[in-house]
């Protein structure tokens, strides 16, 4: 989440007359401003917002550090009347730097977003030194990003640079400053500042990171809806991606809730009925398993008397075995000698 103080300087040039974006240069960079105000503002209540011009008879802050929507819109509507002169880069990013060291609260980091619809003239078409003041805004920790439309649109050079692209360059440190060029025709310039990295960050603030298309944000240059979830940009419209997603898991609930509620029947349903035994014969049962357990009992009885006669036995059958033998010698004789005669 975003802990900024941005100062906006917007351009109020004579070229902002022109009408090659609808429906003119200084309505659609007017859309453009109250857009970044919003989006600021709603990423976290502590940010502020601050609004200038770098042209007419030179730079002039209209508010610095506000959270009222009606401020800015009132600088807005004064400024339409006050389109005039060419602007002044240089000069007006330095008045921005210390309008922005005068902040209210010391923990807000430091943002300039500079719209440019006009050439570049004088010292800002001096690279050397649109670089030097680069390098100041890096060792002050201020973070710039830079609008090109109409006019401000440059020509790349032998090396495919611009004067914009460098400066951008110089004073980005961890990919905090950005340059956006925003083409007559193609789009809202409202809509290509939603989806490029400069509102990013403050975009995400709100909204979930399964909700977005990458890791590292849409790309400035636009995508079909196919490339997001649901075929919706969540950038441009986060409460409709929001809903969307909130109905999906809602369905997904309701699904696992009847599923649940399923096995649970399943498993509730009443078991197959079992035939009942008649009273009696329960009865029955129990004294006939009560003489069977006292007749296994009387057998066990026997049988180890049993065991002990046949013990006694096999201790005395050498004694009887001796006197069989002799009783049979003593018989023996005088049978044998009736049978002679």
């Amino acid at each position: 989440m975003p802990l900024e103080a941005t100062m906006m300087i917007i351009d109020n040039s004579e070229y902002m007359r022109n009408g090659d974006y609808m429906p003119t240069r200084f309505e659609a960079q007017s859309d453009a401003v109250n857009t970044v105000f919003q989006t600021k503002i709603d990423s976290n209540p502590e940010n502020t917002v601050g609004v200038m011009t770098m042209a007419g008879k030179g730079p002039e802050v209209l508010v610095t550090h506000s959270k009222d929507l009606g401020q800015i819109l009132q600088a807005i509507h004064v400024t339409k009347n006050k389109i005039g002169g060419a602007i002044d880069i240089p000069t007006a990013i330095a008045v921005a730097q210390l309008a922005l060291k005068h902040r209210e609260n010391k923990n807000l980091r430091q943002r300039i977003i500079v719209f440019a619809g006009s050439p570049l003239e004088g010292p800002a078409a001096d690279e050397k030194a649109m670089i030097k003041l680069a390098k100041k805004l890096k060792k002050n920790n201020v973070a710039l990003d830079v609008v090109a439309f109409g006019d401000g649109i440059e020509e790349p050079g032998e090396e495919g640079k611009t004067v914009l692209r460098s400066f951008v360059e110089n004073t980005n440190s961890g990919d905090n400053s950005h340059l956006l060029t925003v083409t007559a025709g193609s789009r809202l310039m409202s809509e290509a500042l939603m989806s490029s990295p400069i509102l990013t960050a403050d975009l995400r603030s709100g909204i979930p990171d399964e909700l977005m298309p990458g890791a590292e944000g849409p790309a400035a240059s636009g995508s079909g809806a196919n490339d997001f979830e649901f075929g919706v940009d969540p950038s441009l419209d986060p409460e409709l991606a929001m809903a969307l997603r909130m109905s999906m898991q809602e369905a997904q609930a309701r699904e696992q809730a009847e599923a649940a509620s399923s096995s649970t029947a399943a498993a509730s349903a009443p078991a197959p009925s079992v035939p009942s035994v008649p009273e009696h014969s329960a009865r029955e049962d129990e004294a006939l398993l009560q003489e069977a357990i006292e007749a296994s009992k009387a057998t066990h009885d026997v049988n180890m008397d049993g065991e002990d006669v046949q013990m006694d036995d096999d201790e005395d059958e050498e004694a009887a075995i001796a006197r069989a033998i002799e009783m049979s010698m003593q018989q023996a004789p005088p049978d044998d000698g009736k049978d002679k005669k």
